[in-house]
């Protein structure tokens, strides 16, 4: 519009130069009208060359300066001063004031309007699209409403029934066909589409023969289920109830005088991961671990195997730190995750039969006092013999590119691969990838939305066996990832009952989370997800831990990417049918009381509500200060021990260590998140490349938390708050508790080296956070 009016004032303008000039060349004038499209002034040059100022003494200059080749030169008797030439000077004023006038006018009108919806006008009215870098803002009000428009309940029964499948483990036919429906809703819904190759390792059950076990020389048992990635031979001892197989657990035995080692752990399953079991367990000794399913938790029959790995981490297990591409470029190493000793899953019946022939002391109160934990003589023979295959898996992925910063993107996927029908593992999280990804492509294709970065949709494969999939591209490309993914949200077991609701985050995302609970309405219209289920307080009713088996965790702990995955449960105890074949569709309604579509309907708005607001906004919802109370808390806690330590164990720490650098290190944190708040409150959010600035870092921070001095394939999860390892603060925190109890393995030494090491990482992430080298706050 402005444009089109300051064009026709132009021509106006030249048609009365042309008439005053009368043809004659007497004097030029030339306007150069330059539009900013970084904003909204404009700015008008306007080069009077008057005949009467080009002349020197009695010689025109007009002699030695052709204006046009065409004309002759001036001479001097048509420069003087006449009536006629007076005239000309003051007519030519006049308009050079008329003109200024009016484009001063022009762009004083253009900004005090108020902004003009596009969409409201008619398409002849509308103004021409110039390309300036920033995309039309749509209102949040208006992208809920479009976002609630395209969901609905109904829509899902189509879906569930095209991703349903009886058989679909991860590198199976089954598996891949799901790829190709992927594949081919993704580019119906008009994204940009490609897969990822991995050849990958996994352990499965012996093709002929079977894992086994004997106890006191009785029956020869022949459970169905497996456990992938155990390790391989015989072992034979005296079984040992455990419990949950949780350290605690352990201890406990420990201080009642038992002996731990070489023995077969019996462990309910529960609490914590397969994994974690096995590995607790070994620490102590063992020599196997059988884990069963109790009847008092999981009501899925006596008969009923269980499937499920014990590496302690994620990602093929035999390429550790580097993706699974070709085999042939890496040398041959594992994880140091893969446990040295036996792993089996049995079934509850073989479960009970042990226990009621297992003698020794009482099983604790607490434990349920109605068995025995074992004694030397209730000896066991366990035997596995897993089978190692390499399997070509495939992820599948789509794109909405955003339309301001197109390399920066909010990652959302789920695995499509389960032991069995795995409806609630896999089934509902692909349904609601697919429904997101046609609603939100549908917004942008039909509805003007255009978000400012862009959605890439990921469907996983080999989730059953430790996260195969996901993890394999991560350490695939690290390196951009880290840089331009600024969120992942992960949707498997979104639909595992309706009496609770709960979400696993980066802290980061916590205030993000509260927000939407809040806007979302709760199932059946009763409120909002908030007054439902996080009315009795957000962070003890929703919340709970990021822990290592959870799909989200490598994306913040061996990534750097802030991650959350959430899902509606059975309440205080799990989905039993998870890790099963017998999770499906009438399984699911059945803990659901036949809400299944509903609840994955709600699902969806959540999700969409996060993904949406993560690329509509101009800055990242992402919560820099929440990291500065966690730091905080453990920096409380070293000091408080440290000073324990020091006062009852004093030769066991150097002299020289104090706590100073980490308080230091700790207080340049919150000076710069304080900063970066500060910075935000007084830029002009309309500037785009400032966006980018402060974006970026804020998306340093969840990167630069992971320590630079451990390696990934040692220690993939290099978090130092979130991870494991003796790189985080909480091993930090244990190793000082070991020095005051004068643990026989403790290293002062080693602690020294630790703590000057997760010291620098916290600094060098406030280093980051302050931006500029010259804004850097290193008291250190």
């Amino acid at each position: 519009m402005f444009g089109q009016e300051t064009e026709a004032a132009m021509d106006q303008a030249r048609s009365t130069i042309s008439k005053i000039f009368n043809g004659e060349p007497h004097s030029y004038t030339r306007f150069n009208l330059t539009q900013n499209m970084e904003g909204d002034n404009s700015q008008v040059e306007m080069k009077l060359s008057s005949d009467i100022e080009e002349e020197v003494g009695g010689n025109g200059v007009g002699e030695n300066f052709n204006h046009n080749s065409n004309r002759k030169p001036y001479v001097a008797q048509n420069l003087r001063r006449t009536p006629k030439n007076l005239c000309f000077m003051a007519s030519t004023t006049l308009l050079i004031f008329i003109i200024g006038y009016l484009i001063g006018y022009l762009v004083h009108r253009k900004k005090d309007l108020a902004p003009i919806c596009e969409d409201s006008l008619p398409t002849f009215v509308r103004p021409i699209d110039l390309e300036t870098g920033a995309a039309p803002l749509m209102d949040w009000d208006d992208v809920k409403n479009l976002l609630a428009q395209k969901i609905a309940a109904a829509k899902f029964e189509p879906v569930f029934s095209e991703f349903s499948s009886d058989n679909h483990r991860a590198g199976s036919g089954g598996d891949d066909v799901l790829a190709a429906k992927f594949f081919n809703k993704f580019k119906e819904y008009g994204m940009n589409t490609w897969t990822d190759e991995h050849f990958v390792k996994v352990q499965d059950p012996p093709a002929s023969g079977s894992n086994r076990f004997v106890f006191k020389a009785g029956k020869d048992e022949r459970p169905e289920g497996f456990l992938s990635y155990s390790a391989n031979g015989t072992a034979t001892g005296a079984i040992l109830y455990a419990f949950y197989g949780e350290e605690i657990d352990f201890r406990l035995l420990r201080d009642k005088g038992i002996n731990l080692t070489n023995r077969v752990m019996l462990v309910r399953a529960g609490r914590i991961s397969f994994a974690e079991k096995v590995a607790n367990a070994a620490k102590t000794g063992a020599s196997a671990v059988l884990i069963y399913p109790d009847p008092a938790e999981y009501s899925i029959g006596e008969s009923t195997a269980l499937f499920g790995h014990v590496h302690m981490g994620s990602g093929d297990p035999y390429t550790p730190g580097f993706p699974s591409f070709n085999h042939t470029q890496f040398p041959p190493v594992q994880s140091s995750g893969l446990p040295e000793i036996l792993a089996q899953t049995i079934t509850a019946g073989m479960a009970a039969n042990i226990r009621r022939q297992m003698g020794g002391l009482s099983e604790p109160e607490a434990w349920g006092g109605s068995y025995k934990l074992g004694e030397e003589s209730d000896t066991i023979v366990v035997e596995v013999n897993n089978v190692l295959t390499e399997k070509r898996i495939n992820n599948v992925f789509g794109v909405i590119k955003g339309f301001v910063d197109t390399d920066r993107y909010v990652v959302i996927g789920a695995q499509r691969d389960a032991w069995g029908p795995g409806f609630a593992s896999s089934t509902v999280g692909t349904s609601v990838l697919v429904e997101l990804a046609r609603s939100i492509s549908d917004m942008v294709k039909n509805d003007g939305f255009k978000p400012r970065r862009s959605i890439v949709f990921a469907s996983w494969s080999a989730g059953e066996y430790g996260n195969v999939g996901a993890t394999e591209w991560l350490e695939g490309y690290l390196s951009s990832l880290s840089m331009k993914a600024f969120t992942y949200i992960n949707l498997d077991r979104v639909v595992s009952g309706q009496a609770g609701f709960k979400v696993a985050a980066s802290p980061m995302l916590h205030s993000l989370i509260e927000s939407t609970l809040k806007e979302v309405s709760a199932p059946n219209k009763a409120g909002t997800l908030f007054t439902r289920y996080a009315s009795g307080g957000f962070e003890s009713n929703v919340l709970e831990p990021l822990n290592f088996d959870n799909p989200a965790y490598p994306f913040t702990a061996f990534s750097g990417i802030p991650s959350l995955s959430f899902g509606f449960t059975s309440g205080t105890s799990d989905y039993s049918y998870f890790g099963t074949k017998l999770d499906t569709r009438e399984k699911l309604n059945s803990a659901t009381g036949n809400q299944v579509t509903q609840l994955a309907e709600i699902a969806t708005r959540f999700a969409g509500h996060i993904v949406l607001r993560l690329v509509h906004d101009h800055l990242l919802r992402l919560d820099v200060m929440k990291y500065h109370n966690i730091i905080r808390t453990h920096v409380g806690q070293i000091n408080s021990k440290m000073i324990s330590v020091k006062r009852m164990q004093p030769q066991l720490l150097p002299k020289a260590l104090t706590m100073q650098w980490l308080m230091s290190a700790s207080g340049s944190y919150s000076r710069a998140a304080r900063s970066l708040v500060e910075d935000i409150r007084n830029s002009n959010l309309d500037d785009i490349e400032m966006c980018r600035i402060l974006n970026d870092r804020i998306m340093m921070v969840e990167r630069n938390l992971l320590s630079p001095y451990v390696s990934p394939r040692e220690k993939p999860y290099r978090h130092i708050l979130l991870g494991s390892g003796s790189h985080t603060l909480k091993a930090l925190s244990d190793h000082l508790e070991a020095l005051r109890t004068d643990h026989p393995e403790v290293d002062g030494d080693l602690f020294h080296n630790q703590f000057a090491l997760a010291t620098w990482t916290v600094q060098g992430c406030a280093n980051s956070l302050a931006g500029d080298i010259w804004s850097l706050d290193n008291e250190i």
